[in-house]
């Protein structure tokens, strides 16, 4: 029996340097589109992730001879920009104890703050023994390269055990998800609500055809007649409001997904007379609904609900997904049919007095996460949240 080759790592400064079917084939069938090699290498080619914006792509891939076995996606920040796990605060303590947070290493997508897996392992590896590898390679790269940190942005809850065996510490943190309850139709959705709040959702969703508003997904071939431009002016006026508080992704950006990701785009049109007035840029798999950005060219009452959620979630009830994910943020979907959802970091800090004081401020960011969702579910409007509320308890 011949002896299995020793797995070596190496650090990528493009996703151009794997071949993009070798890093899919690590990506699970049910992945976030996100972690799909043609996203991130929009992001990349696009110059909306780029060394001239603070992110330089240092991808961590584990390989056996040829063979792929693992990869990381990873990223060398100069800033806490695009990240959604906020540590500012944490910089500035590291100011004041005279050590430098920035640069600092990430696990994760850049602008997207939708939990995945941050190792991706192939079938018939060992998982954990794998992730550990990258993992600990993370580590000893930050360390080569004089870096503060390293953070894993997002992992799946499945993937704590091996960042907690290398040393890092857990943050916890809250997202607002809907989840399909084997709804049929939308009308099954608003029967969960109270009925003051179901009159609520009515009311908003109803604003739209009253103000003579159109509402449209435009996904698979239909994504040819977008205008890339209209998505990026979307996103822009998003900005300017400085709402995200970080550039917009570019005009090339829109264009390269809207060609090389169409089986996973989908865009939200709000149309009054002809006129593109709002919309949407969603990514989709067969399972679930992921919100990407939204954006307006004037205010309208309400049609930031009826785009971004109601006229979704009747999509995926219609189409069978299991679960909606509109992104960071927003206490507004708690009470529009959005459940608490618990979300995860990770993180290694290398100065051991920081490192100290960040652990005693996420233990008791822990418990006051806890403490909270109880009430959190009682804002949903549920007819009853006993259940849940009960699950969420012991996550």
């Amino acid at each position: 029996m011949s002896t299995p080759l020793p797995s070596q790592v190496r650090l990528l400064t493009s996703i151009r340097d794997v071949p993009e079917r070798a890093w899919d084939a690590l990506v699970p069938p049910d992945g976030a589109p996100f972690l799909e090699w043609a996203y991130l290498d929009a992001l990349e080619s696009s110059g909306t992730a780029s060394p001239e914006g603070g992110w330089h792509p240092r991808h961590l891939t584990l390989w056996r001879g040829n063979t792929l076995v693992a990869a990381a996606p990873a990223y060398q920040k100069d800033h806490g920009q695009g990240e959604f796990v906020f540590d500012a605060s944490w910089a500035a303590a590291g100011e004041r104890m005279g050590t430098r947070y920035y640069p600092k290493l990430i696990l994760g997508v850049p602008f997207s703050p939708v939990t995945g897996p941050r190792a991706l392992v192939a079938p018939g590896e060992d998982r954990r023994a794998r992730a550990r590898e990258l993992i600990r390679a993370a580590v000893e790269g930050a360390l080569g390269a004089g870096l503060s940190s390293v953070h894993a942005l997002f992992p799946a809850e499945a993937e704590l055990d091996a960042f907690q065996d290398e040393g890092f510490a857990v943050r916890l943190g809250v997202q607002y998800h809907w989840r399909n309850r084997g709804y049929r139709t939308y009308e099954d959705f608003l029967a969960r609500f109270r009925s003051s709040r179901r009159h609520q959702l009515k009311r908003e969703r109803g604003a739209a055809a009253a103000q003579g508003i159109q509402l449209r997904t435009l996904r698979g071939d239909q994504l040819a007649q977008v205008d890339p431009e209209e998505c990026w002016r979307l996103s822009r006026a998003t900005a300017e409001r400085k709402v995200w508080g970080y550039p917009p992704p570019t005009l090339r950006f829109f264009e390269t997904a809207l060609k090389r990701l169409r089986r996973r785009v989908e865009v939200v049109e709000a149309r009054r007379e002809g006129r593109l007035v709002a919309g949407t840029f969603n990514l989709a798999n067969e399972r679930a609904l992921f919100g990407s950005s939204w954006g307006a060219f004037e205010p309208i009452p309400f049609l930031h609900f009826h785009a971004c959620l109601y006229h979704p979630v009747e999509e995926c009830i219609a189409l069978g997904r299991e679960r909606f994910e509109p992104g960071a943020g927003g206490d507004h979907k708690l009470v529009r049919g959005f459940e608490p959802t618990l979300t995860y970091s990770a993180h290694w800090i290398a100065h051991p007095g920081l490192d100290r004081a960040v652990r005693r401020f996420l233990e008791s960011e822990r418990a006051a996460i806890r403490q909270g969702l109880p009430q959190w579910w009682r804002e949903t409007g549920f007819k009853a949240y006993a259940s849940e509320e009960n699950g969420m308890k012991d996550a």
